[in-house]
């Protein structure tokens, strides 16, 4: 039977539920009861409207879609009444769950593993393991001295930060004031000067050592055509009769020359090897003192001006603790400063005393060696090597290759 709407109508006489209680059927019976008992969508057309537009006498004109649907929700549902055939089935099924060996062994596991993990709160601490007791036991007694050294460690590292970022900024400030002739620095003229002249000593020994390499390797070239060339006189020597004396002659003198040479390209390595020693490592590890010297300087200085503020401020509670501090730090950085500079001065003391020893002997040596090779005196050349103590190695190893010569003309 159809409704007015085309809804089938729910009121039928035969809806009323059985005197029989049969437990296949008691969710539809329940089901039947509700919709027997709740609004009838068929009555009127008050009980539920969707949007429908209706004319003055009373038909259905169409859907108004600018209108929410509405519908009327009972005053006073009616309440459930409990079915005991429901209850019996719910406790049945709760019966033959707790028989089965699977929902025990379940039930066994999990209600320890609840319990475990409730009992891992500790209410004092304010910690809470979201694991099982197995594993929260052992995070428990190992994890929170594992988190402490770890915020140690980050905390740490932050104030070390803080501490760099800070002295960065305070250097920074002190140098663009200087540069800017706003800010006094701490200045030592004596050592100031030394200093000044040991750069120029620098330069001016890199000159030289540039020089002598140059000369090194253009001696070494001379050599290598003395020896060509004294080869070429000893071939044609045997293949001209008429001028093999001649030949000769300048074959041996080439010869003699060429061995004069690799004995004065011993003693050119050698003192080329002393000056870059005493260039490039005696006089860089004193510049480095010095670079450490001059950025100790700085800090003392950016330190020194900040008590000086901090001082010339009103004092009162906030200030005094400030000005403590700043004088703390202020010495801490003048001990290093007065270090550094004595430091400096002793190196640069030492470092003038071995360089006239130094310079002494391998001027010496040059002199002896240049002047006894031009002059043609190979007793004196010799002399000269023995006397500094020069051993002469092979040809092939106490000079580099051409390729490598070119190479090293090209970078200078």
């Amino acid at each position: 039977m159809m409704s007015d709407l085309g809804y089938p109508n729910i009121h039928s006489d035969n809806v009323e539920a059985p005197n029989g209680h049969d437990p296949d059927d008691t969710f539809e019976q329940d089901l039947r009861n509700m919709l027997r008992d709740g609004p009838n969508i068929s009555d009127s057309p008050a009980t539920m409207q969707s949007g429908g537009v209706h004319s003055p006498s009373g038909q259905f004109t169409g859907i108004d879609l600018s209108s929410p649907p509405r519908t009327t929700i009972p005053s006073s549902p009616r309440a459930i009444s409990p079915s005991d055939v429901a209850a019996s089935r719910l406790a049945n099924q709760k019966s033959d769950a707790a028989s089965k060996p699977m929902g025990d062994s379940m039930y066994k596991s999990s209600s320890p593993s609840y319990a475990s993990s409730t009992a891992a709160y500790n209410p004092s601490k304010g910690t809470v393991y979201s694991s099982g007791s197995q594993y929260g036991s052992s995070q428990g007694s190992a994890g929170v001295p594992g988190s402490q050294r770890f915020l140690e460690n980050s905390k740490s590292k932050l104030d070390a930060l803080k501490t760099w970022g800070v002295s960065t900024y305070k250097c920074t400030r002190q140098i663009i004031s200087e540069k800017l002739g706003r800010g006094s620095r701490t200045v030592d003229l004596q050592l100031e000067a030394q200093i000044e002249v040991l750069r120029d000593t620098q330069r001016k020994y890199a000159n030289i050592l540039r020089l002598s390499k140059a000369l090194t390797n253009h001696f070494y070239q001379v050599v290598l055509t003395q020896r060509a060339l004294g080869e070429a006189f000893t071939d044609l020597a045997v293949k001209s009769p008429e001028l093999q004396e001649e030949f000769t002659y300048n074959a041996e003198t080439q010869r003699n020359l060429c061995k004069n040479g690799e004995t004065l390209l011993g003693a050119l390595n050698f003192f080329t090897s002393n000056v870059n020693t005493l260039c490039n490592k005696t006089m860089e590890d004193t510049l480095i003192t010095v670079h450490q010297y001059e950025s100790a300087r700085i800090e003392y200085d950016a330190y020194r001006t900040d008590m000086e503020a901090l001082q010339l401020q009103p004092r009162d509670s906030a200030t005094v603790g400030k000005v403590e501090e700043a004088k703390r730090k202020y010495n801490v950085h003048k001990e290093k400063f007065d270090k550094l500079r004595g430091d400096v001065a002793i190196k640069l003391r030492f470092l003038e005393e071995n360089k006239v020893k130094v310079m002494q002997k391998q001027l010496l040596l040059f002199h002896n060696a240049i002047s006894s090779y031009f002059s043609g005196n190979q007793q004196a050349l010799e002399a000269t090597l023995k006397q500094f103590s020069i051993k002469l190695k092979p040809p092939s190893e106490n000079q580099p290759s051409f390729l490598e010569t070119d190479l090293q003309d090209q970078r200078h």
